[in-house]
């Protein structure tokens, strides 16, 4: 039997990257889900797959888009939880706050789409120990926000660079995909221990061993420069996953099926020079490459599958 992969979207919406990124217009909270939802659904049911959504709960809340929520859910996908106002920086609020947070998106996405979801992501892999008892408190399987890279403060360093942000603003967002020291935190499925309790902790999947990023996103950046390179550096970390015996668990954005010849609006963020079409294209051949490796679900069966061997204690530098 092929090992499990899970796949996830973070279903970060036009106005969040807006608002990241320190640009005037996001509290109209422009949407780009008329132009990506369907035709992604499509793409995934080409494939016969049925992945994992983490919609941010403002989104939920708004009627324009509950439309496209429903399909999604309709399609039989699951929803998980990305907060409500998607601020990635999360770590810095108390226990009341992230309660708030987490429950006024649950109640939104449930509003919207009828499912109560058991999953959270937060914002910018932001994470931290009242999260966790927040989580458990309330029900929920499993977390998947820690993103164990060594490369996150070269990446916050790369956004700064571009993003319109105020000195306080970037102080919030001094931990945006984290510091050096994730790079040390584990690749595979583990439980974080929490008073006598525990959850369940999906890392997102970065190369076995190496650390570096292998999501999509990042993948796009690679084929700017060479797609034969980027499916060389793709294939050996799926041979480095299977000799370590590490399990996957694949992350997307929409960004990374949109160009800027669709959203002109996000022509700073990486990738969006490379057209639509031609992102469909990579995403689909990285599809393939997956299927014929992996066992392709949901994060929620991942959570249900996996054995979890280890136990972490909840850190206290978070």
């Amino acid at each position: 039997m092929k090992p499990f992969a899970s796949i996830s979207l973070d279903l970060d919406n036009q106005w969040s990257y807006m608002k990241t990124h320190g640009d005037d217009g996001w509290q109209s909270f422009p949407s780009y889900f008329d132009r990506f939802v369907p035709d992604f659904l499509q793409i995934l049911d080409s494939f016969g797959l049925k992945i994992t959504f983490f919609v941010i709960g403002q989104d939920a809340a708004l009627e324009k888009n509950r439309i496209f929520l429903k399909l999604i859910a309709s399609s039989g996908h699951e929803i998980a939880n990305h907060s409500f106002n998607h601020d990635p920086f999360i770590q810095l609020y108390n226990k009341e706050e992230l309660t708030e947070e987490i429950l006024k998106a649950e109640k939104a996405i449930v509003d919207a789409t009828g499912i109560k979801p058991i999953g959270f992501r937060g914002p910018g892999f932001s994470w931290g120990k009242n999260l966790f008892e927040v989580l458990m408190k309330n029900g929920y399987l499993y977390d998947a926000s820690t993103f164990p890279t060594f490369i996150g403060p070269l990446a916050r360093k790369f956004y700064f660079s571009s993003a319109k942000l105020t000195p306080g603003e970037k102080e919030k967002l001094k931990n945006l995909y984290g510091g050096f020291t994730e790079g040390f935190r584990p690749i595979n499925p583990y439980f974080w221990q929490i008073n006598g309790g525990k959850i369940r902790e999906i890392p997102v999947s970065t190369f076995p061993v190496l650390k570096l990023p292998i999501h999509l996103s990042y993948l796009l950046y690679l084929a700017k420069f060479s797609e034969k390179i980027m499916f060389l550096y793709l294939n050996t970390a799926i041979k480095m996953a299977k000799i370590t015996n590490t399990e996957m668990s694949f992350l997307l954005h929409p960004t990374d099926i949109l160009g800027g010849d669709i959203v002109p609006e996000l022509k700073f963020f990486p990738g969006m020079e490379l057209p639509t079409v031609r992102k469909k294209e990579i995403f689909s051949k990285i599809l393939t490459s997956l299927k014929n490796n992996f066992t392709l679900v949901p994060m929620k069966e991942h959570a249900q599958q996996s054995n979890f061997k280890k136990i972490k204690p909840i850190p206290t530098d978070k």
